[in-house]
């Protein structure tokens, strides 16, 4: 699979050839989690609709709930006006962080809202 030279250009990406995607869950608009794509994993996504990435610390794919069954099916795919992030609005079927959560973002809250 290879990506649309057109969206291939508009991507910059770090030195690893990377760009980090973010996960938002469309029914309640929470940010689920952050992850890293490359071409291929971007390519894979727009194919098939599940949420694929790229493991830094594996060095391999990854689509996500292949084996957890916590899936993500994805519904759009937008990039940032700068061309370094990836927004991915997605179904989550199950806890979308490693560690059991809803989200990667609900346990340590730094500075909450004013009232």
């Amino acid at each position: 699979m290879s990506l649309d030279p057109a969206i291939a250009a508009r991507l910059k990406r770090n030195d690893a050839g990377l760009v980090s995607a973010v996960a938002q869950e469309r029914a309640t608009g929470d940010v689920l989690m952050v992850a890293w794509m490359d071409d291929e994993a971007l390519a894979r996504t727009l194919e098939t609709r599940k949420a694929t990435y790229y493991s830094r610390s594996r060095r391999q794919y990854w689509v996500k709930g292949e084996t957890s069954g916590h899936t993500q099916y994805v519904h759009e795919v937008r990039l940032d006006c700068d061309g370094d992030t990836i927004l991915l609005i997605v179904d989550q079927e199950g806890a979308a962080c490693h560690t059991g959560t809803h989200t990667c973002f609900d346990s340590d809250v730094l500075l909450g809202a004013q009232s």
